[in-house]
């Protein structure tokens, strides 16, 4: 079992990372929870895994906090929720209002979220209400730079594609918050929110 990686980001988007570590590249999934805190390229990172092995596949996921990959766990153990379904959640949703939806009861808000159904939401509601009593919840933000990198909209609008969104919905909401100087970490953070209000 892999449960925690140091070493140098070399590649990074999103959802996609891939980690130096002396010399094996670590190919993982993030949420965009994560991409929000990342540093440079070629700078060297900490991240918190859960590793899962399928029939098909060997997948390794990274988080920034141990708190990040606890709720990630906490969500695969939601009936019907997969790895995908839980990188999807913890992408479009920051762990407090992730709780504060649970704890509310508030399925019309996580029906918001790409490839998350009514009888999901629910279920989740259902599932999860218990396990989140006393949640601490994930700390940080992100930092931007004032510089914007080459293609940063086409960036976050490929990023919102591989987390479920069809291409028609990623551009409007990237089009819709995207201005001069943002970086696509910043871009696909404002998308989201904007897709679930």
């Amino acid at each position: 079992m892999i449960g925690r990686l140091r070493g140098r980001l070399l590649l990074k988007r999103p959802p996609d990372l891939l980690v130096d570590v002396q010399g094996v590249g670590y190919e993982l999934q993030a949420p965009m929870t994560t991409f929000y805190r990342l540093p440079e390229i070629g700078v060297e990172i900490h991240l918190y895994t859960h590793f899962v092995v399928r029939e098909d596949a060997q997948l390794l996921f990274g988080f920034a906090s141990e708190q990040e990959r606890r709720l990630f766990r906490t969500l695969l153990k939601v009936s019907g929720v997969g790895a995908k379904t839980a990188l999807t959640i913890l992408s479009g949703m920051e762990a407090d209002s992730l709780a504060r939806c649970i704890r509310a009861g508030d399925a019309e808000r996580l029906v918001k979220l790409p490839g998350i159904g009514r009888k999901t939401a629910d279920r989740l509601i259902v599932e999860m209400r218990d396990r989140l009593k006393g949640w601490e919840t994930v700390d940080g933000a992100a930092t931007s730079g004032p510089t914007e990198t080459p293609g940063a909209m086409e960036e976050a609008v490929s990023a919102l594609i591989a987390l479920g969104y069809r291409p028609q919905e990623a551009s409007r909401f990237v089009q819709g918050v995207a201005k001069e100087g943002m970086k696509s970490e910043d871009i696909i953070r404002e998308a989201l929110k904007a897709s679930i209000r």
